[in-house]
Order: structure tokens, then sequence, then C-alpha cells
């Protein structure tokens, strides 16, 4: 005879009265879903687990402290039994059959009227597996499926609601691919059009199917425009088109990014513009370099600061006296070309010439190297190194810390 398979099903218990019986591991996981559904939660049990306890308190669920009595389930839409008693359990198992509520029971699935699935979500999708008595499996199905859905690599589009185009400023974090959040990846997948910077995670792009347009920021042509002006165009541009466009930008949008004067452009234009925030390099290499940018009794603070500009040009909007005068890291971004005259600004502020300087070029990036210096040599030592740009450096006590197999 044919086994008879469990017939899936979504639940909506916004309102509806679920019953919970026993407050203990398995009602602490199971709970945070149901309420999430906004089910009208009622907890039967003597005692709970802290959480559980904490989500009665807070007015998530009301707590009756008690055992399982006949007549819990009336008016119940779904019930949970997870008590440890047995008899109890059969009980309870008996009055849902009576009463057709449905049932789930932790200690005996064959006894249950329904299965709990192994659930995930992702970004308003909802993966439920069940594979009947081989949890672990179900388990591993669900993770892959929404890691797929998380990362890109299992394609499922959005179905567009709108006629109009949007775009999604994403921080691709400071060069290895691994290091773009998952939702980053996951915008990346779902493209039409992306618009990247030479500082963005490349490899990526290698990824991307062959219908998706990638446009290299650096080769639009600028004609009139200045640089920025015409990136911002070819985003308005492309998403008044119609397609899903991805801004794909190293390190996180809105650090030395100019993502806010994207962003800025696009509310204009009236173009819906999501920010995904991304891993700045400004800790992230220092850390790759085995250099930690505060660490307890060295630094207390660091200082995150762009050095594009030299100290001595009018146009410069940072405090270098003040700067000196700190006792914790300095980071410095896009400093390569200026940095002997920034180490010279710092020391005639006060700061030691014999301060440890790290420079970390192409960092969290196979060609990452790393040259130490003193803040009296740096400038010497970035020359004769052939440093190129991109490179974080880092001024401070924490560069001497680690191992000496990472300096």
């Amino acid at each position: 005879m044919p086994e008879n398979h469990a017939y899936p099903v979504g639940l909506r218990l916004s309102g509806r009265r679920v019953v919970v019986l026993g407050g203990g591991q398995v009602a602490q996981r199971r709970l945070p879903a149901l309420i999430a559904a906004g089910a009208d939660v009622v907890l039967v049990s003597p005692s709970a687990t802290p959480s559980v306890e904490a989500m009665a308190d807070a007015g998530e669920l009301r707590w009756e402290r008690r055992r399982y009595r006949e007549g819990d389930f009336e008016g119940a839409w779904y019930a949970l039994i997870t008590t440890d008693d047995p008899e109890a359990n059969a009980a309870a198992s008996a009055e849902a059959e009576a009463r057709r509520v449905w049932c789930v029971r932790s200690d005996d699935a064959e006894a249950a009227s329904a299965w709990t699935p192994a659930t995930g979500r992702s970004e308003g999708v909802t993966v439920a597996v069940l594979t009947g008595n081989d949890p672990r499996r179900s388990a591993a199905v669900r993770d892959a499926v929404v890691e797929g859905l998380r990362d890109g690599t299992l394609g499922a589009p959005h179905r567009r609601l709108r006629a109009g185009g949007s775009v999604a400023l994403v921080g691709g974090g400071p060069g290895d691919p691994d290091l773009i959040t998952v939702r980053g990846r996951r915008l990346l997948a779902e493209a039409d059009v992306v618009i990247a910077d030479r500082l963005g995670p490349r490899d990526l792009l290698d990824e991307l199917p062959p219908h998706v347009e990638v446009i290299d920021a650096a080769k639009i042509p600028y004609g009139r425009f200045m640089a920025q002006e015409a990136i911002n165009n070819a985003l308005i541009e492309h998403a008044k088109a119609g397609k899903t466009v991805v801004r794909l930008k190293g390190g996180d949008p809105f650090v030395f990014g100019r993502g806010m004067e994207e962003a800025e452009a696009l509310a204009a234009a009236g173009i819906p513009c999501t920010v995904i925030p991304g891993i700045s390099s400004s800790i992230s290499v220092p850390g790759a370099a085995g250099i930690p940018v505060t660490h307890r009794g060295v630094a207390h603070e660091f200082t995150v600061v762009s050095g594009h500009v030299a100290p001595d040009d009018p146009s410069s909007l940072v405090d270098w006296a003040a700067l000196a005068r700190l006792r914790g890291t300095l980071v410095l971004l896009m400093a390569v070309e200026k940095i002997g005259r920034i180490a010279a600004a710092l020391m005639e502020h006060g700061r030691a010439g014999d301060t440890p300087v790290a420079v970390v070029q192409e960092g969290t990036t196979a060609a990452q190297r790393r040259v130490d210096a003193t803040l009296a040599t740096v400038g010497q030592r970035v020359a004769e190194e052939g440093v190129r740009p991109p490179a974080v450096i880092v001024i401070g006590d924490v560069v001497t810390l680690g191992p000496a197999t990472t300096r």
C-alpha cells in the first residue's frame, strides 16, 4: 500500500488562538515563529525557560502557570504539545483530535495530526521542508535553499510590481568577494545593470548571467559633466528605463564612497533607492593583516580619515593638530600619495616620530602585502617599496600587536 505523504499547507494564524503545552526548550524554539505569525498564543505550563518567561513578560503571549487540563484546546486553531509527561501528552492529543484541532507532538510525531517543517526565511520567502521522520535531512535541505536565496546562487527573481526601475547602492567590502554581505550578493544576482567601481569585488562580476549589463564606472563618458555627475546620470537613466540597477562600490557606500551624493540624486529624480552597507576597509583590511584597530590597554579609540587632500591644502577639512594629540589608532584611507606630508604634519603637531605605522596594500585579496615603518620613515618606505593604491595606513601602537608572522 503506498505511503500517504503529509499535505503541505501554510497556516494563517494571525489573531487565532494557538495553545502551547510545556515551556521548555522545544517551546522556546517554536514560540518565536508563532508570535511572528501574529497568533494569539496561550502557554500552559507550570514552569518555563528564562527566554520563554521573557516572552510572557513582554506581553507576546499569555502564560497560564499550571498543568494541562481537559478543555484547554477549546476554540484553538492549532496546538503544540511539548511537555515531558507522556500521559498528559496523550490526553491532550486525544482532545485535539476530538476537537479537530491540528496538533504537533514533540514526543511522538506519529501520534500527531500535524508535523512542523524545517523552516527558514529570506527576504519575504518562507522555505518549509518536510522529509517524514528525518529532521536532520529536512534542516539540511532548508539551509541549502535559504543560503542559495540569500547569496544569489539560487535564482529566484522578484516579480516586479511597478513599471519603473530601482537602484541599490551595494557596499562590496574590501575586495575579497566572500566579504560582500549576503543581501548585497543576492541583489547583485537580481540586477539588470551593474555599475561597478574599480575597487569593488571584481570577481563577482564573472558570476553574473550573460544578460546583465556591466558598466565600469571609470569608463563612463563624462563629456561636460564631472565624473560623479555622470555616474549619477547613468544610474537615473537605467532606472528610468525600468531596469534593476546595482551600484557596486568598494567598502561601504557611505565611508568616503560618495554614496550619499548618489542617493540624493536618485531621490531628486524620484527613483527608489536601497542602501546596502558594506564592510569598510578601514577596519577589515587592518584585521586581515593581523592588526586590531582597538585593543584593551593599548587603544580605546580609532579615527578614520581620508588622506586624499594634503594637510597644507586650503580645501582640507581635517584638524591634523587635533589628530596628532589623540592617543588612539589613526586609520588613513586614500593616503598613499600624501603620506609623507601627512606624517610630517602629525609630527609637527606633536605625534612621536617613532610611532609604529603599517601600510597594507590590496588588503583581503591574493595580492595583499604589508609594509611596516614608523611615522618618521613611512614616506620613504612607501616610495622604496613602490606601494600603490588601494592601501590602508594604520598609525599607532596597535601595529606592533599580533604574532610576528603577520608583520
